[in-house]
């Protein structure tokens, strides 16, 4: 692994720890609320960037991504928490996956950040350009778990 590699994985560790920090101290309970406005909760939100990662990767290997099938329905894109099961991931199960998975990506595709693959969304046609699309996706989503976190301490 290169420097500039390096680097994205330090950058992706960096980030994800401090989406961990932020929710640390909210309760299961709080971590379900929907606020007026929104369409989704903090559970929901942490369970689709898990999923992001992974089908971003997914999309430009064209291999199966290490995901139950089932996370698509709870946390893809335009799903909701309604479409919550009791086999869902609960808060804390998601942030012990959030939290391994920057180690297990790197353990998973590291050796490859270089090779190349047929382009996809955005000409994309590497896993580190997926996982640099992937810091912005999960940006945006911190903004949301914020906005979120900031209305249940009305």
């Amino acid at each position: 692994m290169n420097r500039r590699q390096e680097v994205l994985f330090a950058q992706l560790e960096s980030y994800r720890s401090y989406i961990l920090g932020v929710v640390s101290n909210l309760l299961e309970e709080e971590a379900e609320v929907i606020p007026s406005g929104f369409n989704n909760n903090i559970r929901w939100n942490l369970g689709h960037i898990y999923l992001d990662q992974y089908l971003w990767i997914q999309a430009v290997t064209k291999e199966k991504a290490d995901v139950p099938e089932a996370f698509n329905s709870w946390f893809g894109y335009g799903s909701s928490p309604e479409n919550f099961t009791s086999d869902t991931p609960s808060f804390e199960e998601l942030k012990s996956l959030l939290e391994q998975q920057p180690t297990k990506i790197k353990e998973l595709f590291g050796h490859r950040f270089d090779e190349e693959f047929p382009p996809v969304d955005m000409g994309m046609y590497t896993i580190e350009q997926a996982l640099i699309r992937t810091v912005f996706h999960e940006g945006m989503h911190l903004q949301t778990i914020l906005d979120i976190k900031k209305l249940l301490n009305q």
